[in-house]
């Protein structure tokens, strides 16, 4: 019995455990399209059309209207103003259908920044930001960019905890703005 248990808790940490293998600063950023919400309307969304304008800000969430990313999706929207300020396109994405992301992006977003559907997982996995579940659907992983208009990663911050993604990319992305006009 008590090995039955060991073994079940060592699967289980193995299972769940996400492997944070996201793309590293310096490494140039996949490019893609993707169908997007804003405010419940449907755009296609180009990283190349956003890098012409400045930074971009990417962010990977599990699971629309969840705890954590619900409180994620607050979070950026209440910072939403202050990354346009600094002249930064802000996108989440999950795999989510695009459907639900319509309404995460009014309910939750506040119509601040779009989200991205990405069901068959081509832009996350090519993102490294996959979170393998065995037995279950593959989902993204917690993992926030900033990208540059060069179109590298300047900075990725992975963690299973919402609370600091929207504080860590936004001074990256300030800094970015000030090294850009000295």
């Amino acid at each position: 019995m008590k090995r039955v248990a060991s073994v079940a808790l060592v699967l289980g940490c193995v299972l769940s455990v996400p492997a944070f293998a996201a793309l590293k600063p310096g490494v140039v950023a996949p490019d893609f399209t993707a169908q997007a919400a804003v405010g419940g309307h449907e755009f296609t969304f180009s990283l190349a059309a956003a890098l012409k304008k400045g930074p971009v800000v990417l962010y990977f969430f599990p699971k629309a209207f969840t705890k954590g990313c619900t409180a994620e999706a607050h979070e950026f929207a209440d910072a939403a103003d202050r990354f346009a300020a600094a002249g930064a396109t802000l996108i989440g994405m999950s795999a989510d259908d695009i459907d639900t992301l319509h309404k995460f992006s009014i309910q939750e977003c506040s119509a601040k920044f779009p989200v991205a559907a990405d069901p068959d997982l081509k832009v996350i996995r090519a993102y490294d930001s996959a979170l393998v579940r065995v037995g279950s659907t593959d989902i993204a992983d917690r993992i926030s960019y900033v990208i540059t208009p060069g179109g590298k990663i300047a900075y990725t911050y992975a963690d299973r905890s919402p609370d600091k993604h929207v504080e860590n990319t936004l001074a990256v992305v300030q800094g970015l703005t000030a090294k850009a006009k000295r």
